[in-house]
């Protein structure tokens, strides 16, 4: 099977359906940068599927303190029933993540406060933990206030890198932001701005905004703009396969990037649609097909579709 990824000429697409059957066929090492925002808890009754088996990588990897992944994998899920839901559904999402990320690939997974714990174990197991890079907080100041605890204004994103000797990072590409205490610093530094921390104070998208599209989890392009610009170059490919709005999509084509979309929803197909096309077209509008059309984006032997079966669930 060729390694070489998606076909020179394929364009940039938007999937429908269930993104596991896409992921199955992707080919080892062919996408620079991951970026998903998973549903919580979606409560979903998952479909088991007898695929060919190619190979179990995912089993055999060593994670947190020696143990092998499928061993941490199962001991989360017998300690949390609710946590045990989720990430049966969301981990063989993750494990073929990691196979299709290239050596200086990344993911950033975006999560609710309540399983970034559980998260981090698990991708400890799956990446190593040596490759894990960061957690970013972002912070933004909207909505109702709690009154019997501290208001929890904030999401999680965990950053993995396929290789931490490998991976590709430039911050130099990233906006700068403001200084807060602009007269500690000299006005040249106070007009150039200061790279961002793990930190990221960003409001959400505005209600009123142009940037509204109605999606009710709609994210900031200024969050994905960052990421993009940090971990991944011109011309690349980036997916994300949990794509809503089409976010991650809008920010690729204004910066040059290569996008890949799935989501399983026809609302969300609808407002991608209405979003990406005739919009900022570096590399030309994007396509939309089924999620059984991936493989003619994908640079195959002729007549041969792969798919990988990490395990019973996958």
């Amino acid at each position: 099977m060729s390694r070489s990824g998606f076909h020179p000429d394929a364009p940039n697409a938007v999937l429908y359906g269930d993104n596991i059957d896409a992921l199955r066929r992707m080919p080892d090492e062919c996408v620079s940068l991951i970026y998903i925002d998973p549903p919580f808890n979606t409560g979903r009754s998952q479909r088991r599927q007898n695929l060919k088996t190619v190979r179990n990588e995912v089993g055999t990897r060593t994670g947190f303190k020696g143990q092998q992944y499928q061993n941490i994998k199962g001991d989360l899920f017998s300690y949390d029933d609710a946590f045990a839901d989720y990430w049966e559904f969301l981990a063989p999402r993750l494990e073929h993540a990691w196979r299709i990320l290239r050596d200086d690939g990344s993911l950033y997974l975006h999560l609710d406060y309540r399983e970034a714990h559980y998260a981090k174990v698990l991708l400890d197991a799956l990446f190593g933990r040596d490759n894990f890079l960061n957690e970013i907080i972002w912070a933004y100041d909207y909505g109702a206030r709690a009154k019997n605890k501290w208001p929890t204004k904030h999401d999680n994103i965990l950053v993995y890198v396929k290789d931490k000797t490998k991976y590709h990072f430039s911050n130099e590409d990233v906006d700068r932001e403001p200084y807060m205490a602009p007269g500690l610093v000299t006005a040249e530094k106070a007009a150039k701005g200061k790279l961002p921390t793990d930190v990221w104070w960003h409001t959400i998208v505005s209600p009123t905004g142009k940037e509204k599209t109605g999606y009710p989890t709609q994210k900031p392009e200024g969050i994905l703009r960052r990421i993009v610009q940090a971990s991944s170059r011109p011309g690349t490919w980036v997916m994300d396969f949990f794509a809503g709005s089409g976010t991650t999509g809008a920010v690729c084509a204004a910066l040059g990037r290569r996008y890949l979309l799935i989501d399983s929803h026809e609302d969300a197909i609808e407002i991608m649609r209405t979003r990406l096309e005739g919009g900022n077209l570096l590399l030309g509008e994007p396509k939309f097909f089924t999620v059984d059309d991936v493989s003619s984006l994908l640079d195959l032997p002729s007549n041969e579709e792969v798919t990988r079966d990490l395990g019973p669930n996958a």
